[in-house]
């Protein structure tokens, strides 16, 4: 068809449409608003993603802190049973929490270990130590004197005289100043009722 139909051998032109000519405002923008929605629903997949694997890579290094801490406690209540059983029981303890046991070594009361623990992509390292806080000392203090508990007891020493303890006996005794107060209080401020 060309522009004009032939109609009964009349030419009849093609209606304009209105406006044509004049400069269209917004025209190219016509659904702009969906290219922009699916930029930002991509964009919020991958930040919800990278939040995703991060909180898996935070939850992976918690675990295996919490197993190294409990293998490294395992492996100090040992220590003094030797290395080879104080790193047995640290190898069961992480191994029951779903970890693997990298490294034990103990010397003396001081325990540390290296525990792994594989989730996805994610591998983390933690080492632990656990030992007593302090170091014992080398002397140890000089012992208290206690009674020999066999001796027999001095009834007569367990009662002591009243007053021996530096407190009065009772309210108005002369150990204390002052005027002698009644049983039930001094009454009220400034006279008798």
């Amino acid at each position: 068809m060309t522009p004009g139909e032939r109609d009964g051998g009349r030419v009849r032109a093609r209606a304009r449409a209105p406006g044509r000519g004049q400069v269209r405002t917004g025209a190219g923008d016509r659904g702009a608003a969906t290219v922009w929605a699916a930029f930002a629903a991509c964009a919020l997949c991958v930040v919800f993603g990278a939040v995703l694997a991060l909180g898996q890579a935070t939850a992976a290094r918690h675990r295996a802190g919490g197993a190294a801490d409990m293998a490294a406690l395992a492996a100090a209540d040992r220590a003094l049973r030797g290395e080879e059983e104080a790193c047995a029981a640290a190898s069961r303890v992480a191994g029951a929490q779903g970890v693997e046991l990298v490294r034990c070594a103990v010397r003396g009361e001081l325990a540390e270990v290296t525990a792994r623990v594989v989730r996805g992509p994610y591998r983390p390292e933690v080492r632990s130590r656990a030992g007593p806080s302090e170091p014992r000392p080398a002397t140890l203090p000089a012992p208290v004197e206690l009674p020999d508990p066999a001796a027999p007891l001095d009834p007569a020493a367990l009662l002591e005289p009243p007053g021996s303890t530096g407190l009065p006996e009772a309210p108005g005794s002369p150990e204390l100043p002052g005027p002698p107060v009644p049983p039930w209080g001094p009454g009220p401020p400034g006279g008798t009722p």
